[in-house]
């Protein structure tokens, strides 16, 4: 199964899964845009195995662009494992503090940010498209951690995984308009006079969101795939009917 690593050290292992053309559905991992919903439990199942848990580790939400987040529980366990019935509903990121929960984000093209605070031993997935960007659902969640949940932001590392790249994130004016509007995105923005089109970066706003949330810069990682370029890459610019990838954090029970 094609995957990448990010983290995998004796509390946290983080990573991303990718087209593949050996596995069912070339490895999709989303039940919501899929042939046959028991191909993917069976993906799903493969990468559990790899990472020593069953499938009934993995929680899932029903990603709907929102800022909502959802701070996942025992109870959790299992939901959106093997169903999208029982997902954790309108909710596009997911934290915890609770071992061997392996929290999930699906995209194909979106950016998914992954994250883990060393000190008080949160980690969570966001699942940040450029609705989800806009609406600063990484900023809110870490303002919450910091506010909620006493987390210190010097604490957390954050790995934003692969995306559509500016170059193919091509907008009219009414999404640069929502970018603009943000006060801090301008520099990740340039318009290309020929087409009238815009060309926004969605990681590098978002990376901006994680250090305004007072995340050093250092502790900030991200993969320059293009999920649109790379042939590794699902693409819904490409190809509206594309599956998705699985960004995936667990905290490991020490």
């Amino acid at each position: 199964m094609k995957k990448k690593l990010y983290v995998d050290n004796e509390k946290f292992i983080a990573g991303m899964t990718f087209k593949d053309p050996a596995e069912a559905e070339q490895n999709n991992m989303a039940l919501h845009v899929c042939e046959n919903p028991a191909s993917i439990v069976e993906n799903r199942r493969k990468l559990a195995a790899e990472l020593g848990r069953p499938l009934t580790d993995f929680v899932a939400a029903e990603q709907t662009h929102s800022a909502n987040f959802h701070r996942v529980i025992a109870q959790d366990r299992g939901r959106g494992a093997e169903t999208k019935d029982t997902a954790i509903k309108n909710t596009d990121a997911l934290y915890t503090f609770e071992p061997n929960l392996i929290l999930s984000s699906f995209a194909a093209d979106c950016v998914p940010v992954l994250f883990y605070n060393g000190v008080s031993g949160v980690v969570g997935a966001i699942h940040s498209g450029w609705q989800g960007t806009v609406k600063e659902i990484s900023l809110k969640l870490f303002e919450h951690l910091k506010q909620q949940e006493q987390c210190d932001p010097t604490d957390f590392h954050v790995q934003i995984g692969a995306a559509l790249s500016q170059q193919k994130f091509e907008v009219d004016e009414d999404v640069f308009l929502k970018f603009k509007d943000l006060g801090y995105a301008d520099e990740f923005i340039s318009f290309n006079a020929e087409t009238k089109k815009y060309h926004i970066d969605n990681q590098l706003t978002v990376q901006k969101q994680c250090e305004l949330a007072g995340i050093p810069a250092s502790q900030i990682t991200i993969d320059r795939t293009c999920t649109f370029q790379d042939p590794s890459g699902f693409s819904y610019r490409q190809d509206k009917k594309s599956g998705r990838h699985m960004g995936f954090i667990m905290k490991k029970e020490v």
